[in-house]
């Protein structure tokens, strides 16, 4: 998949993320920042630290600060959301990688 940044202010952004079919972004966390993901198009599987929850359009949920997290998309059409992220730095490099089927591993 792919995301664009849509708005930025100092301690926030915004960007659309779209994950491809059956595909998932990596078991990551962040130091310094926390998202909100709202799901606007398909179905994500999403874990939190031991927890996982599957939401739909319209439905949403909380990443704090430190979570180990995970965005999945088990179904056969795109998922598409929208990530708001708050904090004290924003950088792309503020991630901790722990599992990535693309080796990114930190």
């Amino acid at each position: 998949g792919h995301f664009i940044s849509i708005e930025e202010g100092p301690n926030w952004k915004v960007k659309r993320i779209e994950v491809n079919p059956h595909e998932k972004l990596s078991l990551q966390l962040h130091k310094y920042r926390a998202e909100h993901w709202i799901i606007v198009e398909g179905t994500a599987e999403i874990q939190v630290e031991e927890s996982f929850i599957t939401l739909n359009k319209n439905q949403s949920t909380f990443i704090p600060v430190g979570s180990k997290h995970r965005l999945s998309n088990p179904s056969s059409e795109s998922l598409i959301l929208i990530e708001v992220q708050s904090g004290t730095y924003l950088g792309e490099d503020d991630i901790i990688r722990f599992k990535d089927e693309y080796n990114r591993l930190n």
